[in-house]
């Protein structure tokens, strides 16, 4: 188990290593940063100093060992359109990005497992045959386009939500929710729903054919055939098996919400880190779209490597695999 767990420790670090280096060719070679930072007035001597202040005029490999050595210490520079720490403003967009994803996820767990199941428990019915079609209306619409008829339908037709913004907040220390509020939790609801939309049907679908697998098993018929109910077999024995797969999907899901959320927090200006990245490229602060990118790449690592350590721990044959895989090797 050490010799698997320093393994997979070794490669998200390997993998973090080639994303800082993506985001220093990024930083270094697009732009000049002299440039972005300095006004109209300064004199060409102005800038030679800023050049020598950032380091700018040091070797490549030292340059990327120190971009490097700042960013494990969360240390990206200052945005050239904000002049702020770059980490103060991911710091303050962050809270909205990561509450907007959780509510998502939730919604696309509480309307995701049931629907799998009436799909699989009734597979031959209209109603599967409509839901079914359903999710893969839901997996081909893109989230802009869900977006949109949202806004039209609840914000602009019916006026009963908000169509943009995060409405009321409550700050808690560093930390900002408009769940503590009605107008912020109102303004939550269309870009969570919109956010949670291809989710669903992920969720959807994996559930039924987890669900229809399981009704095939042995266990199950023998409840029936003891004369358990059935909405007991259905919901209790046949769903509790059905989860894990559920549960790793949604962990893996949860860095692809919060790397993607930025097209569902353009739409409805919903004020998170993606909205903050739409803005770093529109005015080229490469600052900003450097920390988003080793950010979001540092949570979907770090995803990976907890599920994949949880899967060895459960089952010691993957262990074994990976064992025998790098003595092949």
């Amino acid at each position: 188990m050490l010799a698997f767990l320093i393994k997979r420790l070794a490669n998200a670090a390997f993998v973090m290593l080639s994303v800082a280096f993506l985001a220093f060719v990024i930083f270094r070679f697009f732009g000049d940063p002299v440039e972005m930072m300095v006004n109209e007035q300064a004199t060409q001597a102005d800038r030679e100093a800023l050049r020598e202040r950032l380091g700018l005029n040091d070797g490549f490999v030292t340059q990327y060992t120190r971009f490097v050595t700042n960013a494990v210490q969360g240390d990206f520079g200052i945005s050239y359109r904000n002049q702020q720490d770059v980490m103060v403003l991911i710091g303050e967009r962050f809270p909205a990005t990561l509450e907007l994803v959780i509510v998502a996820t939730l919604i696309s767990l509480v309307v995701g497992i049931p629907l799998g199941v009436i799909t699989a428990i009734h597979r031959d019915s209209r109603l599967a045959d409509t839901l079914q079609l359903g999710s893969i209306v839901g997996v081909s619409l893109p989230s802009f386009v869900v977006g949109i008829l949202l806004i039209l339908g609840f914000s602009v037709t019916l006026g009963w939500l908000p169509a943009f913004g995060r409405g009321e907040t409550v700050d808690i220390g560093w930390w900002s929710t408009g769940l503590l509020t009605p107008e912020g939790r109102r303004a939550l609801i269309l870009p969570a729903v919109s956010l949670s939309t291809f989710q669903i049907t992920l969720v959807m679908r994996l559930v039924r054919a987890e669900m229809l697998e399981t009704l095939r098993a042995d266990y199950i018929k023998f409840a029936r055939a003891r004369g358990v109910p059935a909405g007991r077999v259905h919901w209790r024995h046949a769903l509790r098996n059905c989860l894990m797969p559920v549960i790793t999907l949604t962990g893996m899901q949860i860095g692809n919400l919060i790397a993607f959320a930025l097209v569902t927090e353009t739409v409805f200006q919903w004020p998170g880190m993606g909205l903050l990245f739409i803005q770093a490229v529109t005015f080229v602060d490469i600052p900003v779209m450097a920390a988003y990118l080793m950010l979001v790449s540092f949570i979907f690592v770090t995803l990976n490597t907890f599920v994949d350590i949880t899967y060895a721990w459960l089952d010691p044959r993957l262990r074994d695999d990976a064992a025998r895989a790098g003595a092949t090797g």
